[in-house]
């Protein structure tokens, strides 16, 4: 059945567009030789049989390599047929015979006529081509002059145009010639197989999943199939300046125009900017992720608590040229969370500004920089950067640095200053302001203990009116400890969709306990506009700013991952997906475990029957790994730590969790229709014991 050309391309070109094919037009069988030689298809489909081996007496013509090549045999001009051309090479063996030798010479003409070392050398091709269910053998007729015939040297090739065979399908090919010398050559092929495609449907998500062996190269266009004047629309949050439109008509080599109409376009501009992201890959060194390429430039800038701006460090640092996915270094000797860095396209217009080293060095200090300026014979001079500006040091400011400025220089004379950048023009230090700031709270600590102390001595003297009101005081501080909760962030891969139902009915029961939990799966609109990498950071940082704890939920799938990071030198494995935050978690998580910051943050569980603890790679059990449901009173209280209710009032809320989790539980591990085991209430219910 024939095969339509662009189909055939897939399979067997780099592009869908442009055959890499020869084309025969026609359906007849053709055969050509080497220059010198003659030859000629004589039958092109014989009974094949090869008969036995009897050697010839004088000099004849053998095969000694098969040669194939694909071709197209095309009976209209957008239906071809995939076919077989295959190249037999011919060399001479054999000796002549003595003069007096009346010895037919390898069935040429009569001896008698003219002389065999003078006569042309002839032979006949015999081709058999198999591919189930069909086998055929054709004829080929070749003749070489007596100036070609060198013993033991190649004469030449002989082409036969060709052997039709089908997609997918394994050919064998075997040669001889007549006179016989040796055994037929063979030769085995596998035809490139059609990568059929199949598109599925996983939530907001469609996946197109190609059928392609791994060693096969395939092009694939998505591409609208229309007719006449259309109009299509498109979602602006889709748009970027680098957004090109090819249109052409679907015909053989067709001409395409090509049209780029939103390079100027401020909205595309602003969703490329949403888009970009800034990695940090070593200490000093950082990049651009962005959907395009994009003039802009970048310098670091320091972060005061408070929400005060970011004040670019502009001298003595300078504005760096940006180019997207191209590493850009910074001279730091150290990292600190209050350096960011600013970018901004040729505009000068701030567009993005991320402070990288927060990740791995935790929420912003409040640090004074210090700007260490150094002039000729050994000159310098100090100033504090302050939201007014660098004040220079000693000072008679008002200002909270020029207050404290005698400290600050002792401080950097004694070395408790952090020295983040040197040259020969001038350093950067950073200056803790921490015991300062609790010297001036001293005294007010001082006084509230007073306070305190005299206000117990009042109570203690109406003792019976204190215990009513102590009684209220402690049921108001523990509603509003209940109702504030702590914080949980929860990570999962979604292995699949049952497994995504279980980790939802988690979260809702946990929900339920004095938790403020996040998941991905209630997050998903604002995953897709910030990106999973984005999405994961912010809800890291607030949640350990707020003293809360991560949870690694554990599955075969993220144990797979893990363990993927952890074998190839934590190498980013692949593109992330619009939801997936467990993979995009994995750059901010291993350098937390791998540094020793994760105890105390970070929590693991895993399902029961799901997977069993000891699975999960040995770096992550550094931290308390549970099973759940069976230890779930244990996992409730690591989560509400450091205010974990009584144990009488854990074991309640762990059971109301089993409650909660176990009709998920029952549905992922015994699916409708299948007998589930008897189930009961509290740990241990639903891990089939």
């Amino acid at each position: 059945m024939p095969v339509p050309w662009f189909l055939l391309s897939l399979a067997l070109g780099r592009s869908p567009i442009v055959l890499s094919l020869e084309r025969l037009v026609g359906p007849q069988d053709a055969t050509h030789c080497s220059p010198g030689l003659s030859c000629h298809l004589w039958d092109s489909d014989i009974l094949c049989l090869p008969g036995d081996i009897v050697p010839a007496p004088g000099p004849v013509l053998a095969p000694t390599h098969l040669q194939t090549e694909l071709v197209l045999r095309c009976r209209k001009e957008t239906y071809c047929d995939l076919c077989v051309r295959v190249a037999v090479h011919l060399a001479v063996h054999g000796h002549w015979e003595e003069p007096e030798d009346e010895e037919k010479f390898g069935g040429a003409a009569d001896p008698g006529v003219e002389e065999p070392r003078n006569a042309s050398l002839q032979a006949q091709v015999v081709l058999s081509f198999q591919a189930y269910p069909t086998t055929r053998c054709v004829l080929l007729e070749v003749q070489v002059p007596a100036a070609l015939v060198q013993f033991g040297q190649s004469v030449g090739s002989v082409v036969y145009d060709c052997f039709e065979a089908a997609l997918g399908s394994e050919v064998r090919i075997w040669s001889y010639t007549q006179p016989r010398y040796e055994k037929e050559l063979n030769l085995t092929q596998q035809l490139p197989a059609l990568p059929w495609l199949n598109v599925s449907a996983d939530g907001d998500n469609v996946h197109l999943v190609l059928n392609v062996s791994e060693e096969q190269h395939f092009g694939l266009s998505l591409y609208w199939n229309q007719t006449g004047p259309q109009i299509i629309t498109l979602n602006h949050t889709d748009l970027v300046p680098c957004l090109c439109i090819q249109v052409w008509p679907l015909e053989p080599d067709s001409v395409r125009t090509n049209i780029c109409p939103f390079r100027e376009d401020p909205r595309a501009h602003q969703n490329l900017w949403r888009a970009a992201r800034l990695r940090l890959l070593t200490l000093q060194s950082w990049l651009l992720d962005a959907p395009c390429s994009l003039p802009a430039e970048a310098a670091l800038c320091w972060q005061a608590p408070g929400g005060d701006p970011c004040q670019p460090l502009v001298p003595p640092l300078s504005w760096e040229n940006v180019t997207v996915d191209k590493v850009l270094e910074f001279p730091l000797l150290k990292g600190h969370p209050n350096l960011c860095v600013q970018q901004v396209n040729s505009w000068e217009k701030l567009q993005l500004q991320e402070c990288l080293w927060a990740d791995s060095l935790g929420p912003l200090k409040d640090d004074v920089l210090l700007l260490e300026t150094r002039g000729p014979q050994d000159n310098r001079s100090l100033c504090a950067l302050e939201p007014s500006g660098c004040t220079s040091l000693p000072s008679k400011a008002s200002t909270r640095a020029a207050r404290l400025g005698e400290y600050l220089l002792q401080d950097l004379q004694s070395g408790q200053c952090l020295q983040l950048w040197d040259n020969d023009l001038g350093a950067l230090w950073a200056c803790s302001m921490d015991k300062y700031i609790h010297k001036r709270w001293a005294l007010l600590w001082l006084a509230c203990l007073l306070f305190a102390a005299a206000l117990s001595l009042i109570l203690l003297l109406k003792k019976d009116h204190a215990k009513g009101w102590l009684r209220l005081l402690k049921q108001d501080v523990r509603s509003g400890a209940a109702a504030r909760g702590r914080a949980a962030l929860l990570l999962y891969s979604a292995d699949d969709s049952g497994f995504e139902r279980l980790v939802g009915a988690l979260a809702s029961a946990l929900c339920q306990l004095p938790l403020r939990v996040a998941v991905d799966l209630w997050s998903r609109r604002e995953m897709s506009a910030q990106g999973p990498v984005a999405w994961f950071h912010a809800q890291r940082r607030q949640t350990l700013q707020e003293g809360g704890v991560v949870v690694l939920l554990f599955s075969p799938g993220a144990v797979a991952l893990c363990s993927e990071w952890l074998q190839d030198g934590m190498s980013a494995p692949g593109a992330h997906g619009p939801h997936d935050a467990f993979r995009a978690s994995l750059s901010c998580v291993l350098p937390d475990f791998l540094q020793g910051r994760a105890p105390g943050r970070y929590v693991g569980a895993c399902f029961d029957r799901l997977l069993h603890p000891d699975s999960v790679p040995a770096l992550f059990r550094t931290v308390p790994v549970f099973s759940l449901p069976s230890q779930l009173p244990d996992f409730l209280g690591a989560l509400q730590q450091p205010r974990a209710p009584r144990p009488r009032r854990l074991q309640e809320r762990a059971e109301h969790v089993s409650r909660a989790l176990q009709p998920a539980l029952d549905s992922y591990f015994h699916p409708p229709g299948t007998p589930a085991p008897g189930r009961g209430v509290g740990p241990g219910a639903g891990d089939g014991t």
